[in-house]
């Protein structure tokens, strides 16, 4: 009897500390732009394999309406060699360029100077956010089963060309989503608020974050006034206090883009709900440790 008294014990307990285990999810910027190149569909599966909550991605769309994934609005020397292999010699805006255009360049084998740590994959082509998809559902990983996407639309007021309009930004995504029955799993964020009220009309069970740049005064209103689920600040601007205005709103926050220990701490102290990284298996592998994470 004491035995098994002993055993309910440790149970519970191990029970309870589970359900006392705070959940900060972990969005792998990019994929995992600090070990992999950015926004291809070798960065995605190696943020799967790291075990990340949020793949965080960008989206651009082509001159044949194909929604493809892209930080940048343009394919940049910076990033990409051209068609056979050779140098660009200026940016390429995508919204200029078809789907076959933009798959003749390789967008993995230039290292990135900023991330030392990142492993260029030679020949990796600018993927669409359907590839994305299919690549998450096929994959063996256990984070892909339930894998949350939080997509940026790029969009520029000031530059028109480089994008469709809002409204036909959010019908190009969201129908791509519905495709893929991923509704529930999907988060659209802008800096623009234009496109998050678009996707609100027309799919309100998706999630939006509003992005922010710089230190936000009313923060509560600006986010009500988008319609937006979550806000999600350069982490530069937040504070504890900023952050308990929002929750007290019901508006979560994940902060951007926090990469060393230090700052994670900071975001944890403060109270973030998600913090967006570019190295997502090293903040995993720091919750972990800090008994924040199973």
């Amino acid at each position: 009897m004491k035995k098994i008294f002993s055993l309910i014990v440790v149970f519970y307990a191990a029970s309870l500390s589970a359900q006392e285990i705070r959940s900060i999810s972990v969005h792998g910027h990019r994929g995992t732009r600090g070990t992999r190149p950015e926004n291809t569909l070798p960065a995605f599966e190696e943020a799967l394999r790291a075990g990340v909550d949020v793949l965080e991605l960008d989206l651009g769309v082509t001159k044949d309406n194909v929604v493809v994934i892209s930080h940048e609005p343009k394919i940049t020397p910076q990033r990409c060699l051209g068609p056979g292999g050779g140098k660009i010699k200026k940016p390429e805006p995508i919204r200029s360029l078809t789907l076959e255009e933009v798959k003749k360049y390789d967008c993995g084998s230039i290292p990135d100077s900023e991330f030392p740590r990142q492993v260029p994959v030679p020949g990796t082509k600018i993927p669409t956010l359907g590839e994305m998809f299919v690549m998450v559902e096929a994959s063996r990983y256990p984070a892909a089963a339930k894998v949350i996407f939080n997509m940026e639309t790029k969009i520029f007021p000031a530059e028109p060309q480089l994008a469709p309009s809002p409204a036909e930004f959010a019908k190009m995504v969201t129908e791509i989503v519905k495709k893929y029955g991923m509704e529930k799993r999907t988060i659209v964020q802008s800096f623009d608020v234009r496109t998050l009220r678009e996707i609100k009309k027309i799919a309100p069970e998706i999630r939006t974050s509003q992005l922010t740049g710089l230190e936000l005064v009313d923060i509560v209103p600006a986010l009500k006034s988008a319609g937006a689920d979550i806000w999600s600040p350069n982490y530069k601007w937040v504070t504890a206090d900023s952050i308990r205005e929002a929750h007290l709103a019901g508006i979560q926050v994940a902060l951007w883009t926090v990469n060393r220990p230090e700052d994670w701490d900071m975001a944890i102290t403060a109270g973030a709900d998600a913090i967006i990284t570019d190295y997502p298996a090293g903040l995993i592998a720091y919750l972990k440790a800090k008994k924040l994470r199973l």
